[in-house]
């Protein structure tokens, strides 16, 4: 058995050898993607499109301006005379942000009351438009503290009164400058890989059907399992490459940190190929045609990747979609590679997303054979 085994293998090994386009398709454009979508994927923004309109003229409401024109998180593109010209550069996209500063705003900041200032927002783009908005509410509350602990400080030591002022003291655990590439990038190695290597599995045995070399091979002794077993391991010693040469690639380039157990990650990474090598398999019993496969590749990737947590948070999906990411693979993996990371989680947290895969792995594993035995038949 372990002699037919190795010997499908070798072919196999040979194969992808003398497939220069394979190998290319293998290394290069996983670490380009690596590299695109950590630039690409982050939750932060930077140089909004920004309109101001200045109505009070004054030493305060200038400093204000300042403050945002200062700021890396805006861009300064519309200095508007009129409310008209300022609507205007919404409406036509000039601006995604229009700050409107009244008349009387240095009056009352100097009476010490509050002093409103007016925001417009594009909310075509919603994420982005409360993430600016967020980001205008630290400098505008920045602004004001700022003028009134120098209100107070004048006014204090000119009465003898002391000054009182409460100050908060923030400690952002794993991620201390909130640099959200950190966050992504591991995400980006599991998306990667469950691409690849399911790709791979579902476009290597389509082939062999279609070309009929899967009809040759059936003949000889070797058997259907031992056929399965040989054709999907050496996707597997793939993924493993592949999840090593992109995770270098996230540490070296991006100075992503990992400060968990390789051995940990090695063995969740194990699991998780058990099941996109299982969901491969299986597209590949169902599909008799490299173009049905894929068809079918789009159908249960894209579902995989939203459903998975990536990039939007899975408890704000509706509960039956939250007990949909139960099935996915790719939701412990991003759970697992994260806190191995970042985190330096151990088992004792871990487990049981490494249950979870390998149920998942050996379920579909056990359905793919099962379907695989009644396609041939």
């Amino acid at each position: 058995m372990f002699g037919r085994i190795a010997q499908l293998l070798i072919k196999e090994f040979l194969q992808l050898k003398r497939d220069k386009s394979a190998r290319f398709r293998l290394l290069i454009p996983p670490i380009l993607q690596m590299l695109l979508f950590g630039y690409a994927a982050t939750f932060e923004v930077f140089n909004v499109a920004t309109a101001i309109l200045d109505q009070d003229h004054t030493q305060e409401s200038r400093a204000l301006v300042a403050a945002f024109v200062h700021s890396s998180r805006f861009e300064v593109t519309t200095v508007a005379a009129t409310r008209k010209e300022i609507e205007n550069a919404v409406e036509v996209s000039n601006a995604q942000v229009a700050i409107v500063v009244p008349p009387g705003f240095s009056e009352l900041l100097l009476k010490g009351q509050s002093a409103p200032i007016q925001v417009l927002v594009d909310g075509t783009n919603s994420n982005t438009a409360l993430i600016a908005l967020g980001y205008i509410g630290e400098i505008a509350n920045s602004f004001g503290q700022a003028h009134a602990l120098d209100l107070a400080q004048r006014s204090g030591r000119a009465l003898g009164q002391p000054l009182v002022h409460v100050d908060v003291a923030r400690r952002y655990w794993y991620n201390p400058n909130l640099n959200s590439r950190w966050f992504f990038v591991p995400g980006v190695i599991g998306t990667l890989v469950l691409v690849t290597i399911v790709n791979l599995t579902a476009f290597a045995i389509v082939r062999e059907r279609e070309v009929g070399t899967l009809e040759q091979l059936l003949v000889t002794p070797i058997r259907p399992v031992e056929f399965i077993i040989g054709k999907t391991l050496p996707f597997f010693f793939i993924g493993l490459v592949e999840v090593s040469i992109v995770a270098g690639v996230g540490m070296l380039w991006f100075k992503i940190p990992f400060v968990g157990n390789p051995f940990l990650l090695l063995a969740g990474t194990c699991l998780f190929l058990l099941g996109t090598l299982s969901i491969g398999l299986l597209i590949s019993t169902i599909c008799t045609t490299q173009q049905q496969a894929f068809a079918s590749n789009f159908f249960v990737l894209n579902p995989m990747f939203i459903l998975s947590g990536f990039s939007f948070p899975i408890s704000s999906m509706p509960h039956v979609l939250q007990w949909l990411t139960l099935l996915d693979p790719l939701r412990y993996y991003l759970i697992i590679i994260r806190g191995t990371f970042l985190k330096g989680v151990g088992i004792d947290y871990l487990w049981p997303q490494m249950l979870a895969l390998a149920t998942i792995g050996l379920i579909l594993l056990t359905l793919s054979v099962m379907r695989f035995r009644k396609s041939l038949d």
